[in-house]
């Protein structure tokens, strides 16, 4: 009985569209009657009849298409054409007995008729030539492989994102509303059967009239991109500058919503590119300064991601992104548009010495310092002020509070900060009363900790700074008092290619060895094993290290005796 009654209803299905088919078939030649009796308006008329004599053909297509009984698209689009073919043949019998009510209603009467062909042709075209009732209408061949109730799922959404494609604005509109429903409920399903040409339609309707419509099409949207599915289909059909429009002047929603996804879509260098072409710089930096908190870290984001291309970043700094940053540092709503700014600050002084100098007039530095007093501090904000430091006297880094929050950073913050850290030391160490401050301040106990550190890097940069420290006698004093010392000094001696920290652990070893306590540490702890192997490498001071140790070891073997 289930089998027979859901046959019933395809051949009813089938009826209806063969008979709406006859039906539109049958007013083509009396509209067309109808309108090369009129001699009024003839220029309109003119383009009129050009387009009822293109019906026929597309109705010859639209019926012959395989899916053409599958599909209630079809039916729905033969209805289209045959009110618009009615409501030319009513226009053309007015016209024939000029009975209308004013001339320049039925010229607005005649372009709106115009304007109904052309969709209707269109929206044939769409059906028949680019495959929207394939989409629409799941291939048999994957019937068999999927349960029924996933196939009327796939087929249900496949109709809806083909109705996004056709029809007048308002039925769009209720296909994209049932399609931000089905979004919310099963985006897994949607993503399954989204295809390009459904993503150029809802592209398009960014830059729909109607606000309503732009902004249920950009939430949409931004579902998509942040499903991470789709983005080189969005950014090759345009959604970019329609994006950038919304960030500019969208409403509420539609504005956090577009800004999202520049966030996420930012995230290629390429698009980066683009979005700057598409002048989307100055509407970010307005939004970092007046949006609200969701907003804002988004827009600095993305700003970040475009910081991150260096021949875009003088373009980023004549839209004054320094001052912005610099400001967001300081007052920005959430801790992440901070993290943001400090980051893109450390982006734009990588390799410029015209933006350091920048962020150095525009009191940068001082608030870099400022942010890193908060209990986690996080690298790039150390990182930026490693740009810094090479441009800024030692006596303004002091008066600043540079060394203080230095020690901070070596306690507190994160392995990343840490390394930036002992970097900043490095680079401003150049001078023996700096070097003295630096050691005055606490920093050589961290930085010995650090030696123990997990990543290579790190115990390269703890080395380099402890280095350039221990050429200073109270340096050296701070460093022997530290009981890790040599035994982590002597586990840098490992000739291993991973290690690149043992030319400075042989420089500090060597700043040692004159004491006899460090000197027994260090054969105690297989310096010399290591040493012959780094002598054999050829390592700066490596020999001396050893000679200096041999010596040592035979004069204690003699004393024994």
């Amino acid at each position: 009985m289930v089998e027979a009654s859901k046959a019933a209803v395809a051949v009813d299905d089938a009826c209806s569209r063969e008979n709406w088919l006859l039906h539109a078939q049958e007013l083509v030649p009396v509209a067309l009657a109808n309108a090369k009796e009129v001699k009024v308006f003839p220029g309109r008329w003119k383009m009129i009849i050009s387009k009822l004599e293109q019906i026929p053909s597309c109705l010859s297509d639209l019926s012959s298409h395989p899916c053409f009984s599958k599909n209630a698209l079809c039916k729905e689009q033969l209805q289209a054409v045959s009110k618009t073919l009615k409501e030319a043949t009513e226009l053309a019998e007015l016209c024939v007995k000029e009975k209308y009510e004013g001339k320049l209603r039925m010229q607005s009467d005649l372009d709106a008729l115009t304007g109904k062909l052309d969709l209707n042709l269109k929206d044939c075209g769409l059906l028949i030539k680019t495959g929207v009732l394939g989409e629409a209408t799941l291939p048999l061949t994957v019937l068999g492989s999927m349960a029924e109730s996933d196939i009327a799922t796939h087929n249900s959404i496949r109709e809806l994102l083909a109705r996004l494609q056709i029809g007048h604005l308002e039925a769009k509109h209720k296909a994209l509303d049932r399609l931000y429903d089905v979004m919310k409920e099963d985006e897994k399903n949607v993503l399954a059967v989204l295809g390009r040409r459904n993503i150029a339609a809802l592209v398009q309707l960014l830059t729909a009239t109607s606000p309503r419509i732009r902004e249920k099409t950009v939430t949409v949207i931004c579902s998509l991109v942040e499903s991470g599915s789709c983005e080189q289909w969005l950014v090759s059909e345009g959604v970019l500058p329609p994006l950038i429009r919304l960030v500019e002047s969208g409403n509420a929603v539609s504005k956090e919503k577009a800004i999202v996804s520049l966030q996420r879509l930012s995230m290629s260098a390429e698009t980066t590119r683009a979005i700057v072409g598409h002048g989307g710089v100055r509407p970010l930096i307005e939004l970092c300064q007046s949006g609200d908190s969701v907003s804002q870290a988004a827009a600095a984001c993305t700003l970040t991601n475009v910081s991150a291309v260096p021949e875009v970043r003088q373009v980023l700094a004549e839209e004054g992104i320094v001052s912005v940053m610099i400001n967001l540092l300081s007052c920005g709503i959430l801790l992440g548009s901070k993290e943001y700014a400090a980051e893109c600050l450390q982006n734009l002084t990588s390799s410029n010495e015209h933006l350091r100098k920048c962020v150095i007039s525009e009191g940068g530095v001082r608030s870099l310092l400022t942010y890193l007093d908060g209990p986690l501090p996080q690298e790039s904000a150390v990182g930026a002020l490693r740009n810094l430091v090479g441009s800024v006297s030692e006596e303004t880094l002091v008066s600043l509070g540079l060394l203080p929050r230095l020690v901070h950073v070596l306690k507190c913050g994160s392995l990343g900060a840490q390394h930036a850290a002992a970097s900043v030391i490095c680079r401003v160490c150049s001078s023996m009363e700096m070097k003295k401050m630096v050691g005055e301040a606490g920093c050589i106990p961290l930085l010995i900790k650090m030696l123990e550190a997990k990543t290579n890097a790190a115990r390269e940069v703890a080395a380099q700074a402890i280095s350039s420290l221990m050429v200073l006698s109270q340096n050296r004093r701070e460093v022997k008092k530290d009981d890790k010392s040599v035994p982590n000094l002597v586990q840098l001696l490992d000739p291993s290619p991973q290690n690149t920290a043992k030319k400075y652990a042989v420089s500090c070893l060597g700043s040692l060895s004159p004491c006899k306590k460090c000197k027994k540490l260090m054969i105690s702890y297989g310096a010399i094993g290591y040493l012959k192997k780094l002598t054999e490498m050829e390592i700066p001071g490596a020999k001396k290290l050893l000679e200096r140790l041999e010596r040592g070891k035979l004069r204690s073997l003699f004393s024994r005796k």
